[in-house]
Formats: structure tokens, sequence, C-alpha cells
């Protein structure tokens, strides 16, 4: 255990179990998505009574704002980086550790043994909140790293997509677990259960992708995807321009650092008490 980082290191090591297997769930599922998209072209899995022309509204499965069509080499891919399967996966890793940052130990009644060390609130947050953000860090580069290899490996995807593109998918995948984790900390911050902390993740990630896919396949609604963090997602459009989409990212990470800095201010002025 590194003495430096005791809280940070702790953290990771008890749900080291949980992230092996997130991780290696993450590669199998990309992997499957290149095996895929190396075997079937696109256009084909849509064709049958369409022309080839897939709904709109599955440009929300496409990781797009309406460019690019799931009928593609960067839709398809795209998918497998917005896929419900991989939001689950990051929204179980930010769930679990944003969690443990300090709602965990109120609802146990150990928050004032962890804090008698003495152990600062600020530096609590911190090293809890970095471990959050490595333990995303590490699966979004296993996604991403998966769909590379696979890109490089196959000449024909490799045409209309290049490695850039995935690269800028991923770093606005990094950019979405940012959106979500900010806000999830400054519920646990404030909060005394781990529920409070599991349904607010799951309102931001599980709703948000709901959301969007409502205003995507119905104009009425059109307006409410600007509340969904998968509106400025959009891996399929980074993969399509071969470059990230700054405007996007920015609304990300400035929520996600928001939530940060809200997550302080709580905890500065809570009571730990059980």
């Amino acid at each position: 255990m590194n003495a430096r980082l005791p809280l940070l290191w702790l953290a990771l090591h008890r749900r080291r179990r949980m992230l092996t297997a997130l991780l290696l769930g993450m590669v199998a599922f990309e992997t499957l998505i290149i095996v895929v998209t190396n075997t079937i072209p696109p256009g084909q899995l849509f064709s049958a009574g369409t022309g080839g022309q897939p709904p709109s509204a599955y440009r929300a499965f496409s990781g797009s704002s309406g460019d690019v069509s799931i009928a593609s080499y960067p839709g398809l891919l795209g998918a497998g980086l917005s896929h419900p399967f991989w939001i689950a996966l990051q929204l179980t890793v930010i769930g679990s550790l944003a969690a443990a940052a300090v709602a965990a130990d109120v609802e146990a009644g150990t928050i004032e043994l962890v804090m008698v060390r003495p152990v600062t609130r600020t530096r609590l947050l911190t090293e809890r909140a970095a471990a959050l953000l490595l333990a995303s860090a590490a699966l979004t580069a296993a996604a991403t790293l998966t769909i590379a290899a696979g890109v490089a490996l196959s000449p024909e995807i490799h045409a209309d997509v290049g490695l850039g593109g995935v690269f800028a998918a991923g770093l606005m995948g990094y950019g979405f677990t940012l959106s979500v984790t900010g806000p999830a900390l400054a519920v646990s911050a404030a909060g005394r259960r781990r529920a409070q902390v599991l349904g607010a993740v799951v309102a931001i990630g599980a709703v948000g992708f709901a959301v969007n896919f409502i205003a995507l396949a119905w104009e009425p609604a059109a307006p409410l995807r600007f509340l969904s963090p998968f509106h400025y997602y959009t891996p399929g459009d980074a993969l399509a321009q071969g470059a990230v989409l700054w405007a996007r990212l920015a609304v990300l990470v400035g929520v996600g650092a928001a939530g940060f800095l809200l997550a302080h201010l709580l905890l500065r002025r809570r009571d730990l008490a059980p």
C-alpha cells in the first residue's frame, strides 16, 4: 500500500476484483464490436426493409448529433463507445467509487474513524476522487485501445476511420465520465446513503441516454437534448471527423469541474456525524 496516498490506493485496492472484471468485460465487448464491424459491412446490418437507411433515432446509438449514420464504420464503432453496455460499465465504476467517497462512510458510521488520523476533508475527497478518475481512465483506455488495435489491423475499416479519430473519441469518452463523476461526488459529499449517489449516477447516465434518444426520435422533444450529456458526447462524430469536438468536450469537462467544486464546498460545510 502506498503510504503517500493511502486513501487513493486503498479505494482502488478494495475494488480491485470489480475493476479487473470490468476491464476484461470492456475489452471483450469492444473486441466483439470490431469483429462484427470487420465481418459484416455496417450497411448490410440495417438493409432489410429500409434500403440501408436506419431510422434517424438510431443516431443516439452511433454517438452522433446527426451527421453520422450507424450504418457506417464510424457509426458502428461509435456505437461501441456509446452502447448501453459501455454506459453500464462506466456507471458501475462511477457509482461504486463515488458512493465510497463520503456517503458510504457516513452511512456505515465509519467516517469519524477515517477523519481521526487526522485527515482533512479536502484530502479525503481529493484522494478518493483521484481513485475514481484513475479507474474511469483505465476503463476508457481499455475500450479505446481495443478499438484502435482493431482499426489498425483492418485496412478496410482504417480506410474510413483513422487512429486519430479513435483517440479523439476516447478522449471525449473520458469527458463523459467526468460529466457524471463531478455531480456524483457532489451528491456523495452531501448525502448520507449510497443509494442517493447511485440514483444520481443512474439519472445522469441511463436517463440521460433515454432523453437524448427521445429528443432525436421525436421532433417536439428536440430541445431536451441539451439536458443530456449524450448530446455533447458524440464519439461517432469524432471518429468520422478524425478530431476532438472541443466545444462539446468543454461542456462535459465544465460540468465535471463544477461538480468537483460543489462537492468540496458541500463537504467543508456539512456535519459528518452519522
